[in-house]
Order: C-alpha cells, then sequence, then structure tokens
C-alpha cells in the first residue's frame, strides 16, 4: 500500500520529485567522475611501446623506501614499510648487463639508453634518444637507408619522418643535453607489431648517444631477450639473485611500461591524491545538496504529510513511505547519472593531460566500481536525507501538522538553531587552524573543508539569517508600488523559504570565490617574491628541453657581465616528503639572486651546502650548521649542511643547492632560465648575438620573464580550476534546481493573487524582485565565508592577510549567481502563470 502510495506521489508532484531526481542523478555523476580518477590512479594501464620486443625488462627501483620497526611489547615487533615515488629516472650501473647476459636462459641483455632529444622540425610527440644498439627492444629494423655510422648521424622513427616530412640525407637539429646540433638522418626505422603514439624515437651511434646521456657508466634500463623456449618463469625466479642489492626490478608483461614511462608511474600518486580531493570535496557537496533539496521537497509536502497523519497513519508509516520515495529516486538516479558520470570523468581526466598535470602514457580506466560506489552512495544519501528531513514531520501531532502546512510557524527550532550553531564554531575552527597552516599540500583540504562546513552552517541557520533579510529588505523593496509590496510581505511571511533558496547561492559563490582567488593569492605572493628576488635585469629562456649550459658559458663571455646564475628545478625527498628544489649557479650567486635570508649566509655556498625556506625550515626542524640527509630525483643519497634560511619560499621553493650538484642527477640537465648580471654596457641586442648559435633561446628583460612565470603559474591554476570544475558546475545545477523547485511550487499561490486582481506583470515583477533579495543575501553570506577563509589562507600561507580579491573575477560570480537565480525563477514562473487561475488544483 505504501509503495503505491509512494508511486501515485510520484506522479503527482512531478515538479519536486524531478528536482530531487536531478540533485541525485548529478551527484552520482560528480561522484562517478572522481572516482575513474581515483581508480586510473590506482589500476591505470601504462602501455609500453620501446620495449614491446622485450619479454623482461630490468630497470632501477623508482621508489624511495621506508623501513619501521615498531616494539609492542612482550618481545613482538610490527614491521612497516612506505615508499614514494621519485621525481627523475634512476639509472643502473651498466655492468649489470654482463651479469644479466650470463644468466642461463637469457639469449641477450640489451643496455639501453634514454635522453631528451627534441628535433627542431615541428613535431607535436616529445623526443627521446637512445643508441642503436637497443632498437631491437621494440624491436625497430631500417625501412630505409642504413644504421649512424658516425657522431653526425641518427636514424629516425617513420612517425617522426612522416609528421615532419623528413628523408634519408636531410640534416636535422636537435636539441638535447648538449648544444643544439645538426644530424644527418642516416636511415629511417620501422616499428614492427606496434606503434609508437606517445614519443618519438632518434636513435644516435652509440658513442655519440653516451655522450648526450651524460651518465657514464650506467645505462637507463637492460632489456632481457630470453632463449627460444625458456621457460619464462623460472627466468625470473633466476635473474632474482643477479640483481639482488642492484635496487634493480624486472618488469614483465604490463607492467613494462612502468620501466619505459616512469613518470607515469609518479603520477598515479598525483591521481590518487587529486582524485581524493575532489572526490571528497564533491562527496561533502553533494551531501549538503542533496539534504537541502530533500528538505525543501519534505516541506513543500507538509500539507500532504499532513492530512496523511490525520486520517491515522503513524510516524513510522510516514517515514517508511518517504524513505521508498527516496530509495526508488536513488536508485534510478543514480544508475542514470553514474553512466553519465563515465564520460564526464574522461572529460576531466583529458583536461588534465591537456594541461601537463598527468602524462598521456597512463591510460584512463573504465570499470563497473566507480558505478557502483556512485549508484550506493547516492542511494544512501537520498534515504538518509529524506528519512532525517522527514522526522519532525512525521512526529507532531496531526493538529499541528496541518496548522504548520497552512501558515508558516516563525523560528527554525532549538534543534536546528543549536546545530547550526555548533556546525558555525566547527567551520570558525576550522577557519583558525588554516592560518596556521603554512604548505599548500595541508591547507588544500582544509580550506574547501572549512568552506562546506560553513556552508551547512548557513544552511541550518538558514530561517534565523533569512529573517534578518527579508527585515532589512522590507523597505527598499516596498520603494516599487504593487510587486515591491508582494515582494516584501512573501519574504516576510515566507523567510524559510528565502533561507532556503540563498543557501546554495551562498555555497556557489563561496566555492567559485575560493577557487579563483586561492590562486591569485598565493600566485601574487609568489611573484612578488620571485620580483623582489631576482636582481639580474635580463634572463634567458628557451622553450623544451630548456636552455643548454654553453648559451650561459657564451654570455659570460660577453663584456659587461658579471654573473650568470642558471637555474634547475626538480624535487627531493626528506624522510619521504616531497619538497620542490632548485639548483643555482654558486659563482656570483648573490650578485642576480637575493631570496631574503634571514638566518646564516649564502657567501662561500658550494656544492656540499643547502638553503632552506623558512617554511621547510619550520617543517624539519633545521637552523644553519644542520645536516640534512635526502634523495635527489634520480634516488641517490645527499647529505648537506644548511648554511642559509631565506623568507622568500613562495617565490624560489622550499630548498636551494649548487646548480654542479643537481645537473648530475636528473634527466634534463638543461636550465630552466638563466639570470644574467650586467653593468650598462650589455643590451638585449648583444645577447641575443651572443646566444644566436641555440634556436629557441631567447634574451628576456625583467617584465618579460615575469610574464613567462605568471603564465607558468597560471597553467598550475588551471589545473585546480579543472579540478574543482566539475564540483562548481554541481553547486551551479543545485541553484537552479532549488529555485526552480521553489517557484514550481508556488503555483496555488499565483492562481490566489491573480483571482485578487494581481496581473502576470506584477507577479513575475514581485518574482524578480524576490530573485533580487535572495541573490543578494546568498551572495552577502557566501562572499562572507570566502572572505573569512582566504584570509586564514593567505595568512598561513604567505604570513600576510592581504587577499587577491579579483574585482573582475567577482563581478563575474555576481554576474553568474544573477542570470542563474532570475532564469530559474522566471522560466517555472511563466510556465505556472500559463494555466487559468480557475484550473489550479488547490491541494
Amino acid at each position: 500500500m505504501l509503495l503505491s502510495y509512494a508511486l501515485q506521489s510520484l506522479r503527482a508532484r512531478r515538479s519536486s520529485f524531478a528536482g530531487a531526481f536531478c540533485a541525485l542523478f548529478f551527484a552520482a555523476l560528480t561522484v562517478t567522475a572522481c572516482g575513474t580518477l581515483l581508480e586510473t590512479g590506482l589500476r591505470g594501464e601504462i602501455r609500453t611501446e620501446r620495449y614491446t620486443g622485450a619479454p623482461f625488462v630490468v630497470a632501477a627501483d623508482q621508489q624511495v623506501h621506508r623501513t619501521t620497526v615498531k616494539d609492542k611489547g612482550n618481545g613482538k615487533t610490527k614491521t612497516k614499510e612506505k615508499a614514494k615515488p621519485l621525481a627523475e629516472r634512476a639509472w643502473l650501473p651498466a655492468a649489470l648487463a654482463d651479469r644479466i647476459a650470463a644468466v642461463p636462459g637469457v639469449r641477450a641483455a640489451v643496455p639501453e639508453l634514454t635522453f631528451p632529444a627534441q628535433p627542431v622540425a615541428a613535431d607535436r610527440l616529445p623526443g627521446y634518444g637512445h643508441a642503436w644498439a637497443s632498437a631491437g627492444l621494440t624491436p625497430f629494423t631500417l625501412a630505409e637507408g642504413r644504421e649512424p655510422g658516425a657522431a653526425d648521424e641518427l636514424v629516425v622513427d617513420a612517425g617522426l619522418a612522416a609528421r615532419a616530412r623528413l628523408h634519408v640525407g636531410d640534416r636535422l637539429t636537435v636539441r638535447s643535453t648538449q648544444t643544439p646540433a645538426a644530424y644527418r638522418i642516416s636511415g629511417i626505422a620501422a616499428a614492427r607489431g606496434t606503434e609508437l603514439t606517445e614519443q618519438s624515437a632518434l636513435f644516435f651511434q652509440q658513442a655519440e648517444a653516451e655522450r648526450l646521456a651524460g651518465r657514464p657508466g650506467q645505462v637507463a634500463a637492460v632489456g632481457v631477450l630470453p632463449e627460444p623456449g625458456a621457460d619464462r618463469a623460472k627466468l625470473a625466479r633466476d635473474l632474482a639473485p643477479v640483481l639482488a642489492g642492484a635496487g634493480a626490478v624486472v618488469h614483465q608483461g604490463a607492467d613494462r611500461g612502468q620501466a619505459e614511462f616512469p613518470e607515469a608511474a609518479g603520477a598515479r600518486v598525483k591521481l590518487v591524491s587529486m582524485g581524493a580531493a575532489i572526490g571528497g570535496t564533491a562527496l561533502l557537496v553533494a551531501v549538503l545538496v542533496v539534504s537541502g533539496t530533500f528538505a525543501l521537497m519534505i516541506r513543500q509536502r507538509a500539507r500532504e504529510i499532513a492530512l496523511l497523519r490525520a486520517v491515522a497513519a503513524s510516524p513510522k508509516q510516514v517515514r517508511k513511505m518517504i524513505g521508498g520515495e527516496a530509495l526508488l529516486l536513488g536508485l534510478v538516479a543514480g544508475a542514470l547519472g553514474s553512466v553519465a558520470g563515465l564520460p564526464a570523468g574522461g572529460w576531466l581526466y583529458e583536461g588534465f593531460v591537456d594541461l601537463g598535470a598527468v602524462p598521456d602514457t597512463l591510460h584512463h580506466t573504465l570499470s563497473v566500481f566507480p558505478v557502483f560506489a556512485a549508484v550506493l552512495a547516492t542511494l544512501l544519501a537520498g534515504w538518509a536525507a529524506a528519512r532525517i528531513s522527514a522526522r519532525r514531520a512525521s512526529r507532531i501531532r496531526p493538529g499541528q501538522a496541518l496548522s504548520e502546512a497552512a501558515v508558516e510557524i516563525p523560528g527554525a527550532g532549538w534543534g536546528r538553531t543549536l546545530a547550526g550553531g555548533l556546525t558555525l564554531a566547527g567551520g570558525i575552527v576550522l577557519v583558525a587552524v588554516l592560518a596556521a597552516l603554512d604548505t599548500e599540500k595541508a591547507a588544500t583540504p582544509v580550506t574547501f573543508a572549512a568552506v562546506v562546513v560553513l556552508a551547512v552552517a548557513v544552511s541550518l541557520l538558514g530561517p534565523v539569517l533569512a529573517r534578518v533579510a527579508s527585515a532589512a529588505f522590507g523597505g527598499v523593496l516596498r520603494v516599487f508600488p504593487v510587486s515591491g509590496h508582494l515582494a516584501a510581505a512573501n519574504l516576510r511571511a515566507e523567510s524559510r523559504r528565502l533561507g532556503a533558496a540563498a543557501a546554495p547561492l551562498a555555497l556557489l559563490t563561496a566555492m567559485v570565490c575560493t577557487v579563483l582567488f586561492t590562486q591569485s593569492t598565493l600566485g601574487g605572493a609568489a611573484a612578488r617574491q620571485a620580483e623582489d628576488g631576482v636582481r639580474a635585469p635580463w634572463t634567458l629562456a628557451a622553450s623544451a628541453p630548456g636552455v643548454p649550459g654553453q648559451a650561459a658559458q657564451a654570455v659570460r663571455a660577453v663584456p659587461g657581465v658579471t654573473a650568470v646564475t642558471e637555474v634547475l628545478r626538480s624535487s627531493v625527498r626528506i624522510d619521504l616528503e616531497k619538497y620542490t628544489v632548485q639548483g643555482v649557479t654558486t659563482e656570483g650567486l648573490t650578485a642576480g639572486w637575493d631570496p631574503q635570508v634571514t638566518a646564516g649566509t649564502l657567501d662561500g655556498f658550494g656544492d656540499g651546502d643547502l638553503a632552506v625556506s623558512e617554511t621547510a625550515a619550520g617543517g624539519l626542524g633545521v637552523r644553519p650548521g644542520s645536516t640534512v640527509r635526502l634523495v635527489l630525483g634520480d634516488g641517490a643519497p645527499a647529505t648537506l649542511t644548511v648554511r642559509a634560511v631565506y623568507a622568500r619560499g613562495l617565490g624560489f621553493g622550499d630548498l636551494t643547492l649548487s646548480h654542479a650538484l643537481l645537473v648530475r642527477h636528473v634527466d634534463n640537465p638543461l636550465a630552466a632560465a638563466v639570470l644574467v648580471t650586467a653593468d650598462g654596457r650589455v643590451t638585449r641586442e648583444r645577447l641575443t648575438a651572443a646566444v644566436a648559435g641555440f634556436p629557441g633561446v631567447r634574451v628576456l628583460d625583467r617584465a618579460q620573464a615575469g610574464g613567462i612565470a605568471a603564465e607558468a603559474r597560471q597553467n598550475g591554476a588551471e589545473v585546480n580550476f579543472l579540478g574543482m570544475g566539475l564540483v562548481l558546475g554541481f553547486t551551479a545545477i543545485s541553484v537552479v534546481n532549488t529555485l526552480a523547485m521553489a517557484t514550481a511550487d508556488r503555483r496555488r499561490e499565483f492562481a490566489l493573487l491573480r483571482l485578487t486582481g494581481a496581473t502576470r506583470r506584477q507577479i513575475l515583477g514581485m518574482l524578480r524582485l524576490e530573485a533580487v533579495a535572495v541573490v543578494a543575501t546568498g551572495v552577502a553570506l557566501g562572499s562572507a565565508i570566502a572572505f573569512a577563509v582566504l584570509t586564514a589562507f593567505s595568512l598561513g600561507m604567505t604570513g600576510s592577510a592581504e587577499v587577491a580579491w579579483g574585482w573582475t573575477g567577482y563581478a563575474g560570480v555576481l554576474a553568474l549567481a544573477a542570470v542563474l537565480a532570475l532564469a530559474a525563477t522566471a522560466l517555472p514562473a511563466r510556465l505556472a502563470l500559463r494555466a487559468p487561475a480557475l484550473g489550479v488544483p488547490a491541494g
């Protein structure tokens, strides 16, 4: 019987249930999309290309490991091991290839060299150089020409030759780890059984490849080719003792892609982190939106529930009916929304790839797990929201229920007000905690958690806040003759409706402002620190792969140049924690660079020294004279002495060490920038002439260099915008959904107004004024939340309460809120006003 009545309710109240359906549908879509990112990070396939022809690939372990042993008492211990990915490729000793070749069952052990080698010819794919001796690992065979026989010859893959229209005998300039050089194409090689879609392959003569790799006595990997008919499982076991102690790992099957693309393996951790962060925020927002939607729907059905109570329906029966409706809606909306979330997740993933946040060698993974998780989450959220929202309506006496259904009872109820006060207190605590956090990794999740918690507080305290807002708007609205008086009366009599409509707008405003202005606040502080800290009037920059050291040396020879500082960037691990690091030329360092040293000195800064930002120093507990043990990007350990602590960590990173040390432990040894300090005799023209032999290298003044840095920061900000874009879109839809539901349910009210003489124009005018009041209330509350959270964020991250509140962006937020509110109000109202006033049902 209850199921039958629930189905009848679904048919009778299409607009209310359509709103709840939309909320659940988009909640499932958002959760599924974030779930696909999380699953890609956990299980995403990294397909091999270069190593297709090698059943086994031996590569260095790309993880940093830490083992902890905890004494549990009674002679028992607990061992726990953690691992984190390295930022650069770890290399193996070349002698390991001979030891592998001696293992029974191994036909050949082919050493592999891999290094950046970007052809100047237009090519959309990244280029990597190898020795021709390793071409058989794919395998590549010559389609035209011959193998490289001299240092100035190379073989290119057929895909690159087709894209760049290259032929045997052509000259090709390659920008690699040394000075750009022109090579004669001696041959074109075609891959057998596979195709390179993620890279271009350039094969050099052995000695030239070793020179460009810059790793004497080391190899990137060793491809193992078994004897025909060899037992591969046994061979894998036999390789283990040979590799023991060498820090090497055997990859086979689908696992070989990790050896070929170590950056993709490292990106898994990043994608898991992003998926969890976005998904967690999305889930909090979804719970808030779904709860608000069901609360509004239950309130709209107050008369119906009161009548059910009056005809002897028990509270349990009412709750069971409403819970059944929610489960039915949740099942349908969850199933459809989760299916729609799969392509949405793909769109999100492709966006991250386009922005360079995730390498496209980590392939997007789809399965039923995110779908099932989203459906289950939607069912539980809808059912719980419906049961909680219906709790009071189902428990009060029938007479009281009928009374409250006819006339709004002022106030929010002590339970709701208490819950709102406690939630507000929790939000204030989060804001206070945020003000003490000085790392982006720690501050970001707390930032969005604080926004959502404060938005929940606004939603719970909505009736109280709405009564204050309606009192404030009353006098202003009455300036308008008829529509204004009607709007003022409605706001005063239906303050709960104002609160319910303003709550999602407050959430949207707070979320959008926080997403926009956290990045501008952080980026602005970093830009100011970098601008104040770079004294050099000129900067050398280049597109990928970077500025070669020979270009810096050429500039040093220009009369009037007093210091040339090469800047190389990477990251290191200290006790598994990741820190950004820059390597700088130590000679004449302080002439062109000032990180604002607050302790110690940079005088005499050398290869064994380390400079640390104040934030990193506080986290590590170090000061000048302290010793720091760290793991460089390629896994090499280093022990350095802290010589200085500096204040401009946002502008120059966590750690600074010598360029000479860092350059030996990165995949790409070319500088990201070269700072040139010079006197007045040095002009842009003279510097440009000095680097004329280096394709792609440009001379920039301070303003241009700052613009490029700002563009790089903007690219990083766009990753965050994209990540939160799905959540913001869901929030915007919830605004439209809530306002449309609230307006569509007022058909009886509109009919009564028309029967008492009000015109359609006056009713629409009334609704527009009400929408303005809703927008003003929601935007004011959301702006207050955002400003409080952003101020705390700025205090923690920059040490200043100054928020980079972009007024142009804020105007866009206001326009978005106004457009959404007016459209969501006007369209349902016009539809409701089409019906004759006497034809509108009375119940």
